[in-house]
């Protein structure tokens, strides 16, 4: 197993959740920042698709192991969005697609406002690994009508978890590590790594 993995992302949030829920597999974890890769043209209708895509122009870029994460936020009221599209869903950050986010739930009329976030993480030994470590996670919940809460990013002030009702933005990381979608899929990694 290698020591220096890239991650293929310059998500700081991402890349601190996943050092930390990595911390004790022997990984060290790198941003591809830190190797100036650009980010790759993410341009196909699904996570998985676009998390290889990832994955492997990491590890063409700078010769290492790399491990790729796919994630948004899944309405299926509305027909899965932002789905895909959930880190540029309004194009001006994050405030910006929560606002967005919740003016698109109100045209809804109080329909169904379920909701669940989507993870998958790709390993590759090399660019041209025919066989990547494949792992996923889904954390249900609702989306709530204003946001709440200082914690985390992204959508976590209004996604208001199924089992505890709290906001994912009221929880330490240590909390949402354990319910999450991306600490179900590292959780999933880790176990398929070990085998």
């Amino acid at each position: 197993m290698p020591d220096t993995v890239v991650l293929a992302s310059g998500n700081k949030g991402k890349l601190a959740e996943l050092q930390d829920a990595l911390a004790g597999t022997g990984l060290t974890l790198k941003p591809q920042s830190a190797f100036a890769v650009t980010d790759a043209i993410e341009d196909k209708p699904t996570f998985v698709e676009n998390a290889l895509i990832k994955a492997r122009h990491a590890a063409r870029c700078t010769g290492l192991p790399a491990i790729a994460d796919d994630s948004g936020l899944v309405v299926p009221a509305l027909g899965g969005a932002p789905g895909i599209y959930s880190s540029r869903y309004s194009g001006q950050g994050d405030a910006a697609n929560n606002q967005k986010l919740l003016e698109v739930m109100a045209s809804l009329h109080g329909e169904d406002r379920n909701a669940h976030f989507f993870c998958v993480l790709i390993f590759l030994l090399s660019p041209e690994d025919p066989a990547p470590i494949i792992a996923e996670g889904r954390w249900h919940g609702v989306i709530a009508t204003s946001p709440r809460g200082v914690g985390g990013f992204g959508y976590d002030p209004l996604f208001e978890d199924a089992r505890s009702g709290r906001r994912a933005a009221e929880m330490s990381l240590e909390e949402k590590r354990s319910l999450s979608h991306r600490g179900q899929a590292v959780k999933a990694l880790c176990a398929k790594l070990e085998r």
